[in-house]
């Protein structure tokens, strides 16, 4: 092993109560063809059988394997402490519900150490489900092929400066997260320590918050093939939050306006100054006023 032309990749596991379908997860870690990794599990106090099952897959192999329990504050939270206490030069997140195909982590590095610019790099995705319901269906439809949606940008194999995906039109519409969930992305570690760490204020879109925030400093590389299978069920925590109506729209919008807006499309920068610029802001209320007089 090599540990100078392969890097130590850490792939950050956070659970909480993820007995249905963390072994699969875990035995998808164990079967990387990548040869240097270390697995770090950050569970939110869970309280079924979760961290019995991940005991034994600790004793399943011989990859440096790593327990940590974390005070339940959010699922940022529970992510950033994960990253914390990793000891990787590269991030591969793989949540609980989820599996990595066992070339990913291998086929990831391979482009990322193309270019040391590279911060992110990340693949196409299957749909993991039990039944393909119609909600399950709609939502596969929708957001099979999110490298698709962007307007000038022509995402395929390769690597592209990040700020090429910021200056595209289509940046703030539907699908908001035109990357994909954090199973499908790899980190560069060095991202953390220059960007800091996943907004913990956010609970339904702190993922692609973070990937634009990286996009402009950073390079990223995209792999034209599914590298990880995605799990659709209704006890995820996209549907739960959907289900909270949880709308994050103004905080997002806001980071970008703050973070991103000099490197952002012209309508797109028209688009935050009317939201947030004091100026626009004040001549919304004079028209509200004069709206309402009449």
């Amino acid at each position: 092993m090599n540990h100078k032309s392969n890097p130590l990749v850490s792939i950050c596991v956070p659970t909480f109560n993820g007995e249905t379908y963390i072994a699969k997860a875990l035995q998808s870690a164990i079967n990387q063809t990548y040869p240097n990794l270390e697995i770090v599990v950050s569970d939110d106090a869970s309280n079924d059988n979760t961290l019995s099952i991940v005991n034994s897959y600790k004793e399943k192999t011989t990859i440096p394997f790593y327990v940590y329990h974390h005070t339940p504050s959010g699922i940022g939270a529970n992510w950033n402490h994960c990253v914390k206490q990793a000891q990787g030069d590269y991030i591969k997140f793989l949540f609980q519900d989820d599996v990595l195909e066992p070339h990913c982590i291998e086929t990831m590095m391979e482009l990322a150490l193309q270019d040391a610019k590279i911060g992110l790099v990340y693949s196409k995705r299957r749909f993991l489900y039990d039944t393909l319901t119609p909600k399950i269906k709609a939502f596969i439809d929708f957001y099979d092929k999110l490298h698709t949606y962007w307007q000038h940008v022509r995402v395929q194999q390769g690597v592209l400066n990040g700020k090429a995906y910021l200056k595209d039109r289509q940046f703030l519409n539907s699908p908001k997260n035109k990357i994909g969930e954090p199973v499908a992305v790899l980190i560069k570690r060095e991202c953390f320590k220059n960007l800091g760490f996943f907004n913990e204020s956010l609970q339904q879109t702190l993922d692609y918050e973070f990937w634009y925030r990286v996009m402009k400093h950073y390079h990223v590389g995209f792999v034209d093939v599914s590298l990880v299978g995605f799990r659709l069920h209704d006890e995820q925590a996209s549907v739960i939050n959907k289900k909270k109506a949880i709308n994050e729209q103004h905080i997002l919008f806001a980071s970008y306006y703050k973070h991103l807006f000099w490197y952002l499309h012209p309508q797109n920068q028209l688009k935050l100054l009317k939201l947030y610029h004091p100026m626009f802001k004040g001549l919304v209320r004079i028209r509200n006023f004069i709206h309402d007089k009449n």
